[in-house]
């Protein structure tokens, strides 16, 4: 039994009660072993050769002792306090386990073993009630089916975990949803010395979740970065007011898995068939602040920037490299990022070539070439840092075989300690050299990538969390809606013409002048009253691409034409003809949203048309929808540039777009019965906007 050097910590017994999970006093593992290689003897080893500084009790009714420490045959035999129980043992001894911790009044438990929610009904029934007996003693349960927990501070050392890998203490805390998964992340920031100070594996996430988590690293004073792989949500509305409030204090970097959908082909609208599952969590992370990357790889390409470095004051990235290649690719990434080349002054541009060979290039990307050596790297580097119009810094070296990259890199190490702008490395060297460069990097907090396309990743991170920090709140507008008329014309199934244009009445939306005909006779009247030429479209509720199948007929220009085009479009499904006056001009856009079951309701907005599913040019945000947020809505979809005018065009009434917007937002919120809504397309205007089309599904 290892006896406590320091002053121990407490476990709350409030509050998120987690400190008895991250910094217990003394740690049981029931079900120890003798077997070299098991779980139960690979978490004890763990334990005492981590260097834990409280008391480890094994758990064995079969040993006297393990690992040279006293064994207990249960944990109620256990003479001193149990802050934390880690569980090893068969899932059928585990119910009883957990009641013999609640009667010693551990306040966490970590259950390792497999077998539970995760294998169906039965399991799930045991999981509950171990649930239920946790929470009725007051006791934090991590897991099952999990990999363990981790803190790597100096002051506890605790690897309650079956790992292999425990890395050394950092500004970086790290949940995995998954335990093979963490295994491997946990043996890859080890390598890259990313630092992580904190780890959990979540397993089944039966009690304790990443909100819990969150809430309580929001508290750990020195961590900067949190790191979270997700392959789904727990409860993704509590997540977004948690997520919201840590991510101003500390970045959150998520990898959530299960991307792909197939769950969206059967939809029955463009925004149904976008706003699938993945769509709304990628809403969810943007609204709350939590920057989102593809692969584990970019999680750690991130983590290890938003971790170590300041952030910038602005997008502008000034490249120093000694070959032209990386410099190309560098310069290639840097655009596709949304990043800026530095134009640099003419001062440092003069400094540059008083100080390089006459072959070095001035202009960003500054190609030093292949001669370069340390004196160069320091001297331009501390130029670009001192230039007004830098923000960041990409260090590039390929070295030659005249030139030390560990020379070099304690250079720039040098020149960017204690620099309020952020500097990268990218050493494009062999992999024993770079982990060279790495233990280097540690002591002076530069990170250092393999390629240029990582180094710029991590800086589009830097700006990405600048702009996080930057974004207002925004307000959530509300207007006066007559609800007793909005809940009449909201019928079961898809709405009909008239309900449609009551329901856009209704909410103030701008609607195109038209009306439904069933005779010939009632289409002529409508187009006369609201004048020539006018389109004439099937109203069907099942069709839902009307150009599909030749329902929409454009610029019907006088009476005899709309006489002759009526019959072809009023087929025997159709309830009507919708005869509309046709407005020229105008940028076509769709707004729609989608009903959640987790999420809650998920708006769309994009370039409209008969295209949005091919050009799928959109953005989401969960509703409600603020006023910043809508405004950000029109400007991050790749055509805002059309919106907002080209080649002489007037812009379109944005004012416009984001009331209609918050409008839906509104309506998407206060009407749950409404599953689907769709404008599309939406004409926009210098001076307003019109909805030509409205699909509405509710549901009974």
């Amino acid at each position: 039994m290892r006896s406590s050097t320091r002053t121990p910590v407490r476990p709350r017994r409030n509050g998120s009660g987690l400190d008895a999970l991250f910094r217990p006093r003394s740690v049981a593992v029931i079900g120890a072993s003798r077997r070299p290689g098991s779980i139960g003897w690979q978490v004890l080893h763990n334990l005492i050769t981590g260097g834990f500084e409280g008391k480890v009790f094994p758990v064995n009714p079969k040993a006297e002792v393990l690992h040279s420490v006293k064994c207990h045959r249960t944990i109620g035999a256990i003479p001193d306090r149990v802050d934390l129980a880690i569980l090893t043992i068969p899932k059928d001894l585990v119910p009883r386990a957990i009641q013999q911790c609640a009667k010693k009044k551990v306040g966490a438990v970590v259950v390792i073993t497999a077998g539970f929610r995760e294998t169906g009904g039965e399991g799930a029934a045991v999981e509950a009630r171990l649930v239920r007996v946790a929470r009725k003693h007051g006791m934090r349960l991590v897991g099952p089916n999990c990999m363990g927990v981790q803190n790597a501070e100096h002051a506890v050392r605790l690897n309650a975990s079956f790992s292999r890998s425990f890395p050394e203490p950092g500004p970086v805390a790290f949940v995995s949803q998954s335990g093979a998964m963490g295994e491997a992340l946990l043996a890859h920031a080890d390598q890259i010395h990313l630092g992580v100070s904190m780890f959990v594996s979540m397993g089944n996430r039966a009690d304790v979740s990443a909100n819990d988590l969150l809430e309580y690293w929001d508290g750990v004073p020195g961590l900067r970065c949190i790191l979270l792989y997700l392959e789904s949500f727990g409860n993704p509305r509590n997540f977004v007011p948690i997520a919201r409030r840590v991510s101003r204090t500390k970045a959150i970097v998520t990898v959530k898995a299960g991307r792909s959908s197939q769950g969206a082909l059967a939809a029955s609208s463009h925004t149904g068939a976008l706003a699938g599952a993945d769509a709304a969590a990628d809403a969810l992370l943007k609204e709350c602040g939590v920057q989102r990357v593809n692969s584990v790889e970019e999680l750690f390409d991130v983590g290890l920037a938003l971790s170590r470095l300041p952030l910038p004051s602005g997008r502008r990235v000034a490249v120093l490299t000694n070959a032209g290649g990386p410099a190309i690719l560098a310069t290639d990434a840097l655009v596709r990022s949304g990043l800026e080349m530095a134009p640099l002054t003419d001062a440092t541009r003069k400094a540059l070539r008083a100080l390089l060979v006459p072959e070095a290039s001035v202009v960003n990307p500054i190609d030093m070439v292949a001669g370069a050596g340390e004196e160069h790297y320091r001297g331009a580097l501390r130029a670009l840092l001192a230039d007004r119009t830098t923000d960041m810094v990409l260090v590039v070296f390929v070295p030659p075989i005249t030139r030390d990259p560990i020379v070099v890199a304690r250079t720039v190490f040098e020149v960017a300690r204690g620099s309020k702008k952020p500097v990268v490395g990218c050493f494009m060297s062999r992999d024993e050299v770079l982990r060279s460069i790495a233990r280097e990097a540690r002591q002076d907090w530069v990170p250092i990538y393999l390629y240029p396309e990582s180094a710029v990743r991590a800086l589009a991170a830097l700006d990405e969390r600048r702009r996080i920090l930057a974004r207002k709140d925004g307000r959530v507008r509300r207007f006066r809606v007559d609800r007793t008329k909005s809940r009449a014309a909201l019928k079961p199934g898809w709405l009909g013409v008239e309900a449609r244009r009551a329901l856009s009445r209704v909410w103030g939306i701008p609607a195109v002048p038209g009306g439904l005909a069933r005779t010939a006779d009632e289409a002529v009247t409508i187009a006369k009253r609201v004048g020539f030429p006018v389109v004439m479209k099937i109203s069907a509720p099942n069709v839902v691409h009307k150009t599909d199948v030749g329902g929409v007929v454009l610029d019907v220009r006088d009476e005899d034409a709309v006489r002759a085009t009526f019959p072809r479009l009023m087929r025997a499904e159709a309830e009507g003809v919708n005869v509309q006056k046709l407005l020229r001009g105008g940028r076509e856009v769709v707004i729609g949203f989608k009903a959640d079951p987790s999420y809650g309701p998920v708006l769309m907005f994009g370039l409209g048309g008969t295209w949005v599913e091919v050009l799928k040019d959109v953005s989401f945000a969960l509703c409600p929808v603020s006023d910043v947020r809508a405004r950000e809505l029109v400007r991050e979809i790749k055509g805002w540039p059309i919106l907002a005018g080209v080649r002489g065009q007037a812009g379109i009434d944005e004012d416009a777009l984001v009331e209609l917007i918050q409008r839906l937002s509104q309506l998407a919120m206060e009407e749950p019965s409404v599953a689907e809504l769709e404008l599309n397309p939406l004409l926009c205007f210098p001076d307003g906007v019109v909805a030509v089309d409205l699909r509405v599904r509710v549901e009974g």
